[in-house]
């Protein structure tokens, strides 16, 4: 599945993906391929995108997330630091 993950003003990750997992709002939740379609708002946290044999970490301050038809964007607030 394809993984893109947004500040507002720059793109911070974009490729293929095995499995991502995000900090939901009520809840820290995991995306595997052909993940029903849903939107959720998401709290600070990480977002952990594993692509194979790597595994690539990106704390954020909230946001949200879209996943359709094995795609995944996530919209992050910012970056934490």
């Amino acid at each position: 599945m394809i993984v893109e993950i947004y500040t507002p003003d720059q793109l911070i990750f974009q490729g293929e993906a095995a499995s991502v997992t995000v900090p939901g709002t009520l809840g820290s939740f995991e995306v595997l391929k052909d993940h029903a379609p849903i939107i959720s708002t998401l709290e600070d946290g990480k977002v952990t995108v594993r692509t194979g044999q790597e595994t690539q970490t990106f704390a954020i301050k909230g946001g949200m997330v879209e996943v359709k038809e094995n795609k995944v964007v996530v919209l992050a607030e910012g970056l934490a630091e």
